[in-house]
């Protein structure tokens, strides 16, 4: 089980938080990205780079690097220095991003071959990290170091259309979709295995990404969480968090939560649903009720 970085938080506060969440037993600690947003949002390489180097045990997830806005080489070379950095402990989760596409424009990346883009980067990426020769224009080139871990780094390929599922299959270790439903996320691990035998390869693990609000005042949770995510994504959370947003009481969101277990989920990133002045409280519910209680069911 595995903790996501405040999402709007200030990157100073980082290994303050790594630590904690390594004191707490989390699996996991999860960074997002993007160059530009409608709200502050650190470099995950960058910020996990500073998580590395204050903590010794804890796993570190880019959840998500946004691949097409990289030059594919550029972020093969960032994840191996950043998976020997961490000792082996870099997993790296992509995504095609899209939904602010002044920061495709900013990097002179058309918005629209962002998916093209990300398939030619994974097939980049997983030829240098095999330590094979790449030609780039004519030139041949070998990734120097390598990953710590071999054959690579674990690669976790989000989003929630099928294009997305293929994509696991073909490239992934782990398939990690984001406001799913458990109903949603059986169906499309379905796919994704198709994709894998398609591509002859084995399982390709499930995972989930979770807003999730909890507190003793189950309604007020859910009402916070509701705000929290309405001035996020700018958009009425209303009707949508009984469906995507496990909140309420510790025992209600752990209910909620093992339907994903159930669907196919081996891993889920927690992200706090809440205003920051809460987060702290609500992160050591997380570590105290709610993982201990996923980790004991059968």
């Amino acid at each position: 089980m595995g903790l996501m970085l405040a999402p709007q938080g200030d990157p100073a506060e980082v290994v303050g938080a790594a630590r904690r969440a390594e004191e707490l037993g989390f699996d996991f600690l999860a960074c997002g990205e993007h160059v530009f947003f409608h709200s502050p949002t650190p470099n995950a390489f960058v910020a996990l780079a500073a998580a590395a180097g204050a903590t010794s045990r804890i796993r570190l997830l880019s959840a998500l690097t946004i691949l097409p806005v990289y030059p594919a080489a550029l972020a093969a070379k960032m994840a191996a220095t950043l998976d020997r950095v961490s000792g082996g402990r870099f997993d790296l989760g992509i995504g095609v991003g899209g939904e602010f596409p002044a920061e495709f424009a900013a990097v002179d990346v058309p918005v629209t071959r962002r998916g093209r883009r990300t398939d030619e980067a994974l097939d980049v990426l997983t030829r240098l990290f095999a330590g094979e020769r790449v030609s780039f224009d004519g030139h041949e080139v070998t990734l120097d170091p390598l990953p710590l871990q071999r054959p690579r780094p674990p690669i976790w390929v989000g989003g929630r259309k099928e294009a997305s599922m293929r994509r696991a299959g073909r490239f992934g270790d782990v398939w990690v979709p984001y406001m799913y439903s458990p109903e949603q996320l059986a169906a499309g691990l379905a796919t994704v295995a198709a994709s894998a035998a398609e591509h002859g390869r084995g399982p390709v693990e499930g995972a989930v990404f979770c807003w999730t609000g909890a507190g003793r005042d189950g309604p007020a949770a859910r009402r916070a969480a509701v705000e929290t995510l309405g001035a996020v994504y700018r958009q009425d959370f209303g009707p949508l968090a009984d469906r995507y947003v496990p909140g309420g009481t510790p025992e209600q969101v752990v209910a909620r939560l093992r339907e994903y277990v159930d669907a196919g989920a081996r891993s889920i990133v927690l992200v706090p649903a809440c205003p920051d002045t809460d987060r702290a409280a609500m992160v050591e519910l997380f570590a105290h009720e709610i993982v201990p209680a996923l980790r004991s069911s059968p």
